[in-house]
């Protein structure tokens, strides 16, 4: 049984969901604010992850900005290289949608070089009648950057560990080729 250690942000535009997802993560669904204040500086959430049809697990470090930019020099300072990345948008907000292009060049440009497995998140599906981002239109353009794709719903607690198994699965992937990579050169 092997615990991987793996940290990461939420990347993405403010007030699109990363710190309320990111709570509900850590507690379980149990707790979901509905009036949440956007908090001053930066949170650290640890929970660990089965990875499935193993009995490993990876315990993730989430660095939760609040809605600050996610590239201020304290977390750059945190966070040199991210494991994996988690890009979150909202369903409702094509602005949100369209500026995941820029988020991605910035995670990428913090890892020239490295690959980093991820996911793209659409968040808000509770808001059927005011979605202007299609489901097929996010796939496509996650596909495109070798980024796997799900959609949840915080507020209505639906999908919301989806992400989570997602990284924790990819990143275990990652792990398992660089030991045995290791071992070839051993």
């Amino acid at each position: 049984e092997t615990k991987i250690f793996c940290g990461f942000g939420f990347a993405g535009d403010p007030a699109v969901g990363k710190s309320a997802l990111a709570q509900m993560f850590r507690s379980d669904g149990a707790h979901f604010q509905k009036n949440y204040t956007l908090t001053t500086g930066i949170e650290l959430l640890v929970k660990a992850v089965a990875v499935p049809e193993t009995s490993d697990s990876v315990e993730f470090f989430i660095f939760d900005s609040a809605g600050k930019d996610l590239f201020s020099e304290m977390l750059e300072k945190l966070w040199e290289q991210p494991n994996v990345l988690c890009l979150v948008y909202d369903v409702t907000n094509e602005q949100s949608f369209n500026n995941c292009d820029k988020w991605l060049e910035k995670l990428k440009a913090q890892a020239v070089g490295v690959h980093i497995p991820g996911v793209l998140v659409g968040n808000k599906t509770d808001l059927a009648d005011r979605r202007v981002v299609e489901q097929k239109q996010a796939q496509e353009w996650a596909e495109k950057h070798g980024l796997e794709y799900c959609e949840i719903s915080v507020k209505e607690m639906k999908n919301f560990e989806a992400p989570f198994h997602i990284l924790a699965k990819l990143f275990h992937q990652l792990y398992k080729e660089k030991v045995e990579t290791f071992h070839s050169l051993a």
